[in-house]
């Protein structure tokens, strides 16, 4: 039987900052990126302050690595309707902090935002997506590169590994099944387990340093106190759950759902729908919310 783990979000508040465990952010992001990946610094900026609603809510890191580039790792556990926004925001925000003023735009650096979501994030079947910036040809289909200067000189073979790319990993969708090593880790981000077979990178390391069972009295109570937040969250979302399955019924029995459903394509805000139909907006957002992704 696998032995209990600390959860990867609680690590990367109070453990995965440490120099001596930074072989274990090193090999999740070796093998998500498929690239050796060594850690420079553990960085802080504006970005990464705390506020009380997100302390239990939300945990970040941001990571230097060798070659310069910004790695943003998120663990959001809560629903945010805005969240790729704000994931464009860290990203932007990112990439202004690390600029000198009048250097040149070549100066930039390269951002890499990774979300690992404990909650149904947008539309769709798969548990990891990659997002990049590629300029296509509207009349030839061609990508746009960079010329063999630009490619000797900045020392990139493509146009997107300059702009900020996007990785999300969606734990709510992932089965369990094993098919390769990123979803060993995968597993242990949904689980908080890590079987004797797994031989990802970085996961050894993991089942030594985080064993739930070793941390320190005072550390083992504040990670109890953790967990029953989260059991407290689950708890919220599941009668949410219920709660929008008793406004669709009765939405149904009152024959407004098509209305509801058909408004936003007039153009109309929740809002305005919400007092048409005599309803919260609340009421109106979990439908379509509810409805819409099915």
């Amino acid at each position: 039987m696998a032995k209990k783990l600390v959860r990867f979000d609680w690590a990367m508040k109070k453990m995965l900052r440490h120099k001596a465990n930074f072989d274990i952010l090193e090999g999740f992001l070796s093998e998500l990126l498929s690239d050796e990946v060594r850690i420079k610094q553990i960085l802080d900026s504006e970005s990464n302050k705390e506020t009380e609603d997100d302390k239990f809510n939300r945990v970040d890191i941001l990571v230097e690595n060798e070659k310069g580039e910004l790695v943003i790792i998120e663990v959001q556990n809560t629903q945010e309707y805005d969240y790729f926004h704000r994931m464009l925001f860290g990203a932007s925000k990112a990439i202004t902090e690390h600029i000198k003023e009048g250097s040149a735009y070549a100066q930039v650096k390269k951002v890499i935002s990774i979300t690992i979501a404990y909650f149904d994030l947008g539309q769709g079947k798969d548990y990891v997506y990659h997002g990049t910036t590629v300029f296509k040809g509207i009349h030839k289909g061609d990508i746009l590169g960079l010329s063999d200067k630009q490619i000797e000189v900045y020392q990139k073979n493509s146009v997107h590994e300059i702009y900020p790319e996007y990785w999300v990993i969606k734990t709510g969708k992932f089965r369990n099944r094993i098919n390769d090593r990123l979803d060993e880790w995968i597993y242990f981000l949904k689980n908080a387990e890590i079987k004797p077979s797994f031989s990802a990178k970085g996961l050894k390391e993991a089942n030594e340093k985080l064993d739930a069972m070793k941390l320190p009295e005072k550390e083992r109570v504040a990670y109890d106190k953790y967990l029953l937040h989260l059991m407290s969250i689950a708890s919220r979302n599941h009668t949410i759950e219920i709660e929008t399955k008793e406004i669709i019924k009765k939405a149904y029995e009152e024959k407004e759902i098509e209305f509801i459903l058909e408004m936003p394509k007039e153009g109309l805000t929740v809002s305005k729908i919400a007092k048409i139909a005599k309803r919260t907006e609340q009421e109106i957002q979990q439908i379509l919310d509810s409805l819409t992704k099915k």
